[in-house]
């Protein structure tokens, strides 16, 4: 067979949900599933190579617990409930015919630490809820199997077969029939090779419900602790066959996960995320565009990262309208090569549009998965852009808790586990947008993150608390730089790429998108951690104060990071930056720059979070105080002020998550409401629902009017002004850890032609264009130069510009000292100050320094003089 004959090509469409939500959990419908059809479905492992992975038609639990090895399914692991869930075939309703068969090779048969569990099958997996993805997760069904005693297990009862021990090779086989009872008639028997009939069978009623769902193998050796990298077993020969299932190979998941791009002066960024099938030779990855009807390769190339992303990038981006992509993989097998596409949009750059549209998304917990309802939502927003700002999955998404140790690529592949979940969930949103990605604590495993500057942890102390304290991170740098990669390695070229120590890299950078140009912060990587630095009689333990007597606020002045010096250095640069025709401008970070939490006067940390309780819509919480969580950037206050002092000379808006409470506050600085304006987005799935309950007289509090809105000093000293909060409320509705936990998404419209930036904060499972789409508070709009001069009042002369383009404007005191920059907002404009006095302001044209002018002017509160500017020389 030649190269490029190939045997099969299918196409990697967007998901079709088994389910349709409706901004609700979502239900079985009948006529999602379509009609049902004869299967005769048949394992091929045989004719894949060796690969650490099951296949396309495969979700294994977990991700490197499964390969293909010599012709079979290997569980390469021995452990607690390692399953294998068949993506392409459910059984809808349990009432058909079904025959399924799988053989198993037993590889550990003599661990004595395993007594439980069973190796064999699962029929009728069901997820939390009712959707082919969140079953091959978290599904629990009908357990099938031979138990290493020789008993064959089915559900909780056990059968005596009359074999001493589990055979080493066993074929196991289920047949299930409607009963004249209406149950389910279920026939298993077990074979061994060298006997023509089975060596045993049974028959069993079951409902059949028990049977609807997924179609999965198992290897589960019992709810011991111990795990051993030993392999358990292997499968080969698995069959289903039936008159009536539901079919539909869209749903297969990989080889092409999904992509993320960005476009940024001129230079394209494309990221595909792959399945582990680095090791099939002749392997081929490759990018093509389709213009004028045709489809063009533009690169082709093989996967040689641990993170299994391939980067395209086209360095001379010209076009002007969007353009079709597709990311094509070739897989050769033994009887010749499948070729996969996975298709998308590179989005036309609203450059000539006035609004630009950013969806705000952070913390994912696994609660909601596969979180429908978020693309559901956000289809009908029209956005430009989407950016996801930290979590983008949990130590605990998945289940299993998270692999610290051993060998490096099963690390690796722990962690892209939970990154493929993220793109099952959210593939859609950034198919055909832009999107920005940056990582945040639990990305790498860590509960807190203090960075300081790539340090190691001290991980003799465990990998909990005393670890992060103890500054650095836990994972080594190898593997941290392998996740960074694959989750920013689409964004923008680094600003200054020069690691950090251990060879960590970095990823911050600005990205000029649509006329609004984002600086993308690191939050947490050259952050100083507070154990190290602060007194011991602080008594500090997981970024808390032990000791409630410590004044924190004393310390103002502590020398300790926050973004560091090179990302300070970066910020002052961005500031001064107006080309790429940018009219506004956004910081993007794990979290915001202030405290915007309380808890029980009485808790010693936030641990009691999770069991607060929730309160009923409109109800005030009293006795709350204001948090002193230095994992919150409202610490260290000095470097907070300074970062907020940068960053408001641009006019900057500052969007954020991390914090699992939606808020819009104001920051200040020597007073409130002197600096910007930030918008922390709510969490996709909270796991930490947070609270912002301050003192205050809340005699007239109401939804409309709620009491905690207005000037507070959070836990250090900080001051910010609250203009609305995502508190949690009792709903009661269920399941409670998704509907009383304030989650949700935000969108940030940037009017480039009005200068105005309109914050809105959307509930999950709600329609976002009904009446109940958004959280009480929102939506809030405010201007650009809300972001610095909302106190501004004393005039400098009016200016007229003639000029080709926008100028940009540089306001500065007479010592020098630059004020504020921004591009002006019209040919004719009024600058404004804070003080009476001498001022220097420059104009100049972004795109070309040379053309500019400075003049010297006068401050006054009621200014009359004009000036008359000409730049077009």
């Amino acid at each position: 067979m030649k190269r490029r004959d190939y045997i099969k090509t299918i196409t990697l469409g967007s998901v079709i949900p088994m389910t349709i939500s409706s901004y609700g959990i979502p239900k079985y419908l009948e006529r999602v599933f379509g009609e049902s059809v004869q299967v005769e479905f048949e394992s091929k492992w045989n004719l894949w190579n060796d690969m650490s992975w099951a296949g396309p038609e495969y979700w294994g639990n977990r991700l490197q617990d499964w390969e293909i090895k010599d012709g079979k399914l290997l569980c390469n692991i021995t452990g607690d409930n390692r399953n294998l869930h068949l993506l392409t075939i459910q059984n809808s309703d349990g009432k058909s015919v079904v025959e399924t068969s799988v053989t198993v090779h037993v590889l550990n048969s003599g661990s004595k630490e395993f007594t439980d569990g069973c190796v064999g099958m699962i029929l009728g997996a069901k997820g939390n809820f009712d959707d082919y993805r969140s079953a091959s997760v978290f599904g629990k069904g009908l357990k099938i199997g031979l138990k290493m005693d020789g008993k064959l297990k089915i559900g909780e009862s056990l059968i005596d077969t009359g074999l001493a021990k589990v055979p080493e090779t066993f074929t196991i086989s289920t047949k299930a029939q409607p009963s004249n009872n209406g149950q389910q008639e279920l026939l298993i028997g077990i074979s061994v090779p060298g006997f023509a009939k089975p060596i045993f069978d049974t028959t069993e009623l079951v409902e059949a419900d028990m049977l609807a769902g997924n179609f999965a193998l198992l290897s589960d050796f019992g709810k011991s602790r111990k795990v051993e990298d030993n392999p358990s077993c292997a499968f080969e020969d698995w069959s289903i066959k039936s008159e009536k299932l539901h079919e539909n190979e869209h749903q297969i998941f990989g080889p092409i996960c999904f992509t993320q791009y960005t476009l940024h002066k001129g230079k394209l960024k494309l990221k595909a995320q792959l399945a582990p099938f680095e090791k099939l030779p002749d392997h081929v990855v490759r990018l093509e565009f389709k213009r004028n009807g045709q489809w063009k390769t533009q690169e082709e190339t093989k996967i040689n990262h641990a993170g299994r992303v391939v980067l395209f990038e086209v360095p001379d981006w010209a076009d002007e309208e969007e353009v079709p992509f597709r990311v094509g993989a070739e897989l050769p097998r033994k009887d010749g090569v499948v070729q996969y596409f996975y298709e998308g949009t590179i989005a036309k750059e609203p450059v000539d549009d006035d609004e630009v549209k950013v969806a705000v998304l952070n913390c994912n917990a696994h609660y909601g998965f596969p979180d429908a309802d978020i693309h559901e939502g956000l289809s009908k927003m029209d956005y430009d852009l989407c950016v996801f700002l930290g979590d983008q999955f949990y130590e605990s998404t998945g289940g299993y808790g998270v692999q610290f140790t051993g060998e490096f690529d099963k690390r690796c592949l722990d962690f892209l586990r939970k990154w493929m979940m993220f793109g099952w969930s959210y593939r859609e949103i950034f198919r055909n947008k832009p999107c920005a990605v940056i990582t945040d604590d639990h990305d790498v495993y860590h509960g807190n993150l203090w960075g300081a500057g790539g340090g190691h942890a001290d991980t003799s102390l465990g990998f909990g608390s005393p670890a992060q304290d103890s500054g650095g991170y836990k994972m080594d740098a190898d593997w941290v730089n392998v996740l960074q990669f694959t989750q920013t390695g689409h964004l923008p070229d680094a600003y200054d790429p020069t690691p950090v120590e251990q060879g960590i890299s970095v990823y911050y950078t600005q990205w000029n998108y649509g006329g609004v140009s984002f600086a993308i912060l690191e939050d947490r990587k050259f952050k100083t951690a507070p154990k190290t630095v602060l007194p011991e009689e602080a008594e500090v333990f997981n970024g808390f104060l032990m000791n409630k007597s410590f004044d924190i606020k004393a310390h103002r002045n502590i020398d300790a990071e926050l973004l560091g010096k090179r990302q300070e250095k970066f910020l002052e640069n961005w500031v001064l930056d107006w080309s790429d025709n940018v009219q506004m401008k956004a910081v993007l970070s794990q979290t915001n720059f202030a405290t915007i939490a309380t808890l029980p006067k009485d808790a010693e940390n936030d641990s009691v979070v999770p069991k607060l309780h929730i309160p009923e819509r409109g109800e005030y919480i009293t006795g709350d105080a204001p948090t002193v969580d230095m994992d919150s950037n409202g610490w260290p206050q000095e470097k907070r002020d300074k970062t907020i002092e940068i960053i408001r000379k641009a006019m900057s808006f500052h969007i954020a998550g991390d914090q699992h409470l939606g808020t819009f506050v104001q920051y200040g600085v020597d007073d409130f409401g002197d600096s910007g304006y930030a918008f922390t987005g709510p969490s996709l799935n909270n796991v930490w629902p947070r609270r912002f309950w301050p003192e205050v007289d809340y005699s007239n509090h109401s939804i409309e009017s709620p009491a905690y809105v207005g000037d507070h000093v959070d836990g250090f000293g900080n001051k910010i002004t609250v203009h609305g909060v995502t508190n949690p409320f009792n709903q009661h509705k269920e399941p409670a850890i998704l509907y009383n936990r304030s989650n949700g998404y935000g969108m940030v419209t940037f009017n480039k032609k009005e200068r105005t930036i309109k914050s809105e904060c959307f509930q999950r499972f709600q329609d976002p264009l009904s009446d109940e789409g958004q959280y009480p508070d929102w939506p809030i709009t405010v201007t650009q130069e809300d972001n610095y001069l909302s106190k501004a009042t004393i005039l400098l002369p009016e200016i007229s510009v003639n000029s080709k383009s926008l100028p940009v404007l540089k306001v500065y005191k007479q010592d020098g000292t630059l004020l504020y920059v921004m591009k002006m907002p019209s040919q004719n404009y009024q600058p404004r100050v804070f003080e009476k006095g001498k001022y220097s302001i420059v104009l100049e044209l972004a795109e070309n320094s040379n053309v500019s002018k400075k003049l010297k002017v006068k401050a006054s509160a009621k200014q009359k003089k004009k000036l008359k500017i000409d730049l077009t020389a």
